[in-house]
């Protein structure tokens, strides 16, 4: 059963509520002490000068610093808490938040570069960490300071309560008209984001085709619709707070003016000028907290919004049984798929069965939906309709960690982590199984090439295995697909980048798992990839146009393979080949 947005941030803060406690505890006790100053001013101006005694102004200040001391550390003590309720908050959701970062891309398809759970937990965790949070404790105890001017004087009350109440209506539309421009500018951030990332990734295409100044144009764009929101919304921010600060600093001299007109009629002391003044300085310090950190509230707010939709549409489900590992047949009924994000399908009811032992091979033109249906196959992509079954059991029903240990699954794109070697084909399982990571090596046929490497297996690789050919890469990610002698090994491609030992290292590696009783399939372009293998899917318009024995249907229904012809170097004018 999910959870509720707010039943997750409940869980989170699991434990932190003792810590809230004693923020409420510190702020209640802050603002009394607030009350210093003022009650200091009252008693110089009103008991000391009239008095002229310096014992009673030495015992008066001493009390005050001493207060003051007691205000300092319980400020200190109450940000240490915000800080670490932030990072607990941090640490309680970065898995979950990890996990969706990780499963959007299957889901959301080409709006994924839009949900960035860890970015909003973090921004989540440093607005918690700093000043901003201290405005919800403090802003309760402006009242208070009202009734204590009301009982300085009530005229002073009352031209402070009504000054407040326009300050405070002034930041609450302030909030209501920066919403629009706010969500705005987050948007084009993050399109500024995805079009940087997509350069990055992509920078030798942009610099071998000249792609720069193209791109650069498009970065301009959205750049300029960017500089364009943030200022509609700095104008807002900028212009309440414009206003906002000018209102409170002329209150404030009213507060001054009508304080000195009582005294001069005799209606209130000298103190109360200076005192009523600190007092409404106080009550407005949350308002000026908060106009301090708006942009880091409206923010933190966005980030929030993003992050509940994104738990509550990722939310965590009780955990599945546990299965015994499957080792019957792969079952495929009724399968239709369509690509994340979208509803048209590409792969309309496909249907077959596999027993233990069983070598497939999925062919047809490209656009025919092969890769689509291997997506599915090992649980990638989510079908609409139909099921995919290892032993009668649906996909679904295994935890994602535990169908991984039965899948082993080579993509056409083959994305290396930034490790070692033998972390990359343990699955970064750690060292503890070395003897199964040589196992998955000698089945690739990579052994002895990684071997070859400056540190062996230990070699760092780089972040997607930049320090590989693209064969090489193909081999680790073959052995990582291996390892652990998966039931289901899915090979999307695999010797588009091998050479003829390669070839041979995947023939053997195929005939290894279907005589140890795996299931193996793999979508083939080459002729290469069909040996070993006895059962042909052919794919056609995203349905299957055949099935069967491999001889009956290259013999009935495939074309021979073609083999690339030889072209002749034609000669130029000059005679140079």
């Amino acid at each position: 059963m999910k959870k509720s947005h707010t039943q997750h941030f409940a869980s989170a803060l699991s434990g932190c509520w003792h810590g809230l406690l004693g923020i409420g505890l510190f702020s209640a006790v802050i603002n009394i002490l607030a009350l210093t100053g003022s009650v200091y001013m009252l008693q110089v101006y009103d008991r000391v000068l009239p008095s002229q005694s310096v014992p009673t102004l030495v015992g008066f200040t001493i009390g005050m610093l001493g207060l003051y001391a007691v205000y300092g550390l319980l400020d200190f003590v109450r940000l240490r808490l915000l800080v670490r309720i932030g990072n607990r908050l941090y640490r309680n959701l970065q898995q979950k938040a990890f996990a969706i970062s990780l499963s959007v891309p299957l889901i959301a398809g080409q709006d994924a570069n839009r949900v960035q759970p860890l970015r909003d937990l973090d921004q989540l965790r440093g607005f918690l960490s700093g000043l901003g949070p201290t405005v919800f404790f403090d802003a309760p105890w402006m009242p208070f300071y009202m009734v204590v001017i009301y009982l300085l004087h009530p005229s002073l009350g009352l031209l402070a309560t009504v000054g407040a109440a326009v300050v405070v209506l002034l930041t609450v539309v302030a909030e209501i008209v920066g919403r629009g421009p706010a969500a705005q500018t987050s948007e084009t951030l993050v399109a500024q984001r995805v079009l940087a990332d997509a350069g990055r990734r992509n920078a030798e295409v942009v610099q071998a085709m000249g792609l720069s100044a193209r791109l650069g144009r498009r970065w301009t764009e959205v750049s300029h619709a960017y500089l364009k929101n943030q200022e509609r919304l700095s104008d807002i921010v900028g212009g309440t707070g414009s206003l906002s600060k000018t209102l409170r600093m002329a209150l404030q001299s009213s507060v001054l003016g009508l304080g000195a007109y009582l005294v001069i009629g005799g209606e209130a002391s000298p103190g109360i000028i200076i005192a009523s003044s600190i007092l409404l300085g106080r009550s407005l310090a949350p308002i000026d907290a908060a106009m301090a950190n708006w942009r880091g509230f409206l923010a933190a707010r966005r980030s929030y919004s993003d992050l509940t939709a994104a738990l509550d549409a990722f939310g965590s489900q009780s955990a599945p049984m546990e299965l015994p590992h499957p080792q019957g047949q792969l079952s495929v009924e009724e399968l239709t798929i369509a690509p994340p994000g979208t509803q048209r399908p590409t792969v309309l009811n496909v249907s077959f069965r596999l027993a233990s032992g069983a070598g497939m091979a999925i062919v047809g033109p490209s656009g025919s939906g092969k890769t689509t249906l291997v997506r599915a196959l090992v649980g990638v992509w989510k079908p609409i309709r139909g099921t995919v079954r290892l032993d009668e059991a649906a996909l679904d029903q295994w935890s994602p960690e535990l169908l991984g240990a039965h899948i082993g699954y080579l993509p056409q794109d083959v994305e290396l982590f930034d490790g070692t070697v033998a972390d990359n084909i343990s699955r970064f399982g750690g060292q503890s199984d070395p003897k199964g990571v040589m196992a998955a090596a000698r089945a690739a046929g990579v052994d002895k090439m990684i071997m070859r490497l400056p540190q062996g297996f230990q070699t760092r690789i780089g972040d997607g295995g930049t320090a590989l050919s693209a064969g090489q890469r193909q081999l680790v990610g073959l052995a990582r697909a291996l390892y652990g002698d998966p039931f289901l090994v899915v090979l999307d491609e695999p010797n588009s980048n091998l050479d003829s030992d390669g070839d041979i290292a995947l023939a053997g590696a195929i005939l290894a798992v279907r005589q140890r009783g795996g299931i193996v399939i793999v979508v083939a372009h080459r002729p290469s990839a069909l040996v070993n293998i006895d059962q042909v899917l052919v794919m056609s318009n995203g349905m299957v146009h055949a099935f069967g024995p491999r001889e009956d249907v290259l013999a009935n229904v495939v074309r021979p393979f073609p083999q690339p012809a030889v072209v002749p170097l034609q000669k130029n004018a000059a005679g140079h080949s």
